[in-house]
């Protein structure tokens, strides 16, 4: 991490788990743990679950955020939730392109390139995954695959919103599986996309731009990848479930 240029985050993507009454009890657990935090701290929860989120968070530095939303403000898409209902919930991050989406619902780089400006335009703060298959790393196209989707999810998005927008590197063959990336490889992939950023919106741009890393991260090896340059923060999956294993993650962020 460089917290001289850009803010650590860590954010909590809870995936399909936990019920309303669960939800509550696992951030007032959380809160206590979390109050003297000094990186961001953002629990994403399923749509159900954000009216009690958002009231269980009130007074405390945890943010939160949705696991997507539509492109469209309203109309016949069976199941899909608009941005701006997001926002009016009191959501202020919304995660966008995870490797689950893409891989179970069809979820391309132009769809995500159109989530992103919908969530841009309903003033919420988009966190966009990007990230390689196994059979691509080990066939060495993790920077052609990285350029084809940060270069499509930031297609005619303006350098003002950058400051609203997270990246989150999640190689898909360490999400949920108990692999990780080095923290060598998970440096190198995040300095390759922040490389991409500087090439869209020059140097600067990309210095200020929090890239998260995601994928098994966890409290015995946060703290390591946290240490390198272009690490700053994490999309914690399972661990996030949990707030005695969520708060050394915020604990190896906040050093």
């Amino acid at each position: 991490m460089n917290k001289a240029k850009r803010a650590a985050v860590i954010a909590g993507n809870w995936k399909m788990n936990k019920t309303p009454a669960e939800t509550t009890a696992l951030i007032n657990d959380l809160k206590p743990l979390v109050a003297d935090a000094a990186c961001g701290v953002i629990c994403c929860v399923p749509f159900t679950d954000i009216p009690a989120a958002v009231d269980a968070a009130k007074g405390s530095n945890i943010k939160i955020g949705a696991q997507n939303c539509h492109w469209a403000e309203s109309g016949a898409f069976t199941g899909e939730i608009a941005a701006s209902w997001l926002k009016e919930l009191g959501v202020e991050y919304c995660v966008l392109g995870h490797s689950e989406r893409r891989q179970y619902f069809g979820e391309t780089d132009e769809t995500v390139n159109s989530r992103t400006k919908a969530a841009l335009a309903a003033g919420l703060k988009p966190i966009i995954c990007v990230g390689e298959l196994k059979e691509e790393r080990l066939a060495d196209k993790t920077h052609e695959v990285l350029d084809v989707q940060v270069k499509g999810a930031f297609a005619d998005i303006a350098a003002a919103e950058l400051a609203n927008i997270i990246i989150a590197y999640e190689p898909v063959w360490a999400i949920g599986t108990g692999l990780t990336a080095t923290d060598d490889q998970a440096d190198e992939a995040c300095g390759y996309i922040r490389s991409l950023i500087a090439g869209l919106y020059g140097q600067d741009a990309a210095d200020a731009m929090t890239i998260q890393y995601g994928g098994s991260m966890n409290a015995g090896n946060a703290e390591a990848l946290l240490a390198k340059e272009n690490v700053d923060g994490g999309l914690i999956g399972g661990a996030s479930l949990s707030a005695e294993k969520f708060q050394p993650i915020v604990a190896a962020a906040s050093k």
